[in-house]
């Protein structure tokens, strides 16, 4: 089925369009609009429901043809018919002359204007629809429960949305024990299961309810505990689709569970930044997840935030980089009472501290297209602090932090 818009002011139209339309059965109309939308209104409409194609009726020629136009510079590639009361010559000429092929009026016969519909069908294979939707898509995966992943995910994503033209959306995925609304003494009663159980009829009018906006930041929270919810893959798909074509850039905080909407998303993912502490046992799982994810071919997205780390370590960075095979991306000091000071105001922590800097730069690196650089090898070896011992380590790229 494809996906339409209607715009028609005539309701008396568009409601005998839409019937037949219905019955015919090759397209699906997501909305209809009872007037002309501006040009912002209309990027809304097309970013939330992703249309084939758009057809508008010629009440007002020239509105009629504004939009056609707005349609071809914002998204190429969706058809647009126009939608008369009668044939009107000069009409036909006016709409041929912007590039509209396709004209229907009442009466709407029901042949003619499935012969119309095929015609768009053959189009679209042809040319499909650039509608614009973001790849700045990170997910943050603890190696395990504490080593901070919400707390960098937070704040990275707050740091993000300073940044010149970058709209950001943090969304909690950790329906055991997410921390984000806790963090950020949220009272929005909405949350992510919410927004995926409305997945497939998500428009621009109910979003806003879903998310709560901080500053330049939206946030969909994961709501209360809920561990019995189960997240479909279609669900995630469309949810996805729907952030993608809204933000410039989406950050999940994962339960580090690896369930399988989790595997969605780490799979939608530009890069997986693997949190963990220096420490035996979650460097132990790092590994142990990093393994898991190079069997779904994920590997070359993945590379580790090492949070909390000392002046004096035991563990250096290079030693780290070389038991798990992947490259330390960046490491962040441990700031006890900067950490605790932002969880008891509801806020993030200040960026003019060494940890808020650090968050500053991660979120300047992650929208950076350079490659990263090739690691090197360390000088001592640490592997024996590990009961198994895993295969030679291959060479991976290493960012400059």
């Amino acid at each position: 089925m494809l996906r339409g818009i209607l715009i028609c002011p005539d309701v008396d139209l568009n409601e005998r369009l839409d019937t037949v339309l219905h019955d015919i059965g090759i397209v699906t109309i997501m909305r209809t609009l009872d007037h002309y939308p501006n040009s912002l209104e209309l990027l809304r409409f097309l970013r939330a429901h992703a249309p084939q194609v758009i057809f508008v009726s010629t009440e007002s020629t020239t509105k009629a043809l504004e939009i056609a136009r707005e349609v071809e510079r914002n998204t190429p590639g969706i058809q647009v018919v126009a939608v008369s009361r009668f044939v009107d010559p000069q009409i036909l000429l006016e709409v041929m002359r912007a590039g509209i092929r396709e004209f229907t009026s009442l009466p709407f016969d029901r042949s003619t204007l499935t012969e119309t519909l095929l015609r768009i069908k053959g189009a679209l294979e042809e040319r499909p629809p650039e509608i614009e939707a973001t790849d700045q898509v990170f997910s943050f995966l603890p190696s395990k429960a504490g080593v901070g992943t919400s707390t960098i995910a937070l704040n990275a994503s707050i740091a993000m949305s300073r940044l010149p033209n970058t709209n950001v959306l943090l969304t909690d995925f950790d329906l055991n024990s997410g921390m984000v609304r806790f963090m950020l003494k949220l009272d929005n009663t909405y949350c992510v299961t919410d927004a995926a159980e409305h997945s497939l009829d998500m428009d621009e009018s109910l979003w806003p309810s879903m998310v709560t906006t901080l500053d330049k930041l939206d946030v969909l929270h994961a709501g209360k505990l809920n561990p019995d919810f189960r997240v479909e893959p279609t669900q995630i798909r469309h949810l996805m689709e729907f952030m993608r074509r809204n933000y410039g850039a989406l950050c999940f905080d994962l339960s580090g569970n690896l369930e399988r909407y989790s595997l969605e998303i780490m799979h939608e993912s530009k890069r997986i930044f693997l949190v963990c502490t220096p420490e035996i046992p979650s460097l132990h799982l790092a590994r142990e997840k990093y393994v898991y994810l190079k069997q779904l071919d994920l590997a070359d997205r993945v590379c580790v935030l090492l949070n909390r780390c000392q002046k004096r370590p035991l563990i250096t960075p290079q030693q780290i980089e070389q038991l798990l095979g992947l490259p330390v991306h960046m490491t962040f000091p441990n700031d006890y009472q900067g950490v605790q000071r932002a969880l008891t105001f509801g806020r993030w922590v200040e960026s003019s501290t060494d940890l808020g800097k650090q968050f500053t730069l991660l979120a300047q690196s992650m929208l950076q297209n350079n490659q990263m650089m090739l690691a090197g090898d360390s000088k001592k070896k640490f592997i024996e602090f590990f009961s198994v011992v895993p295969g030679k380590a291959v060479a991976r790229e290493k960012s400059v932090g």
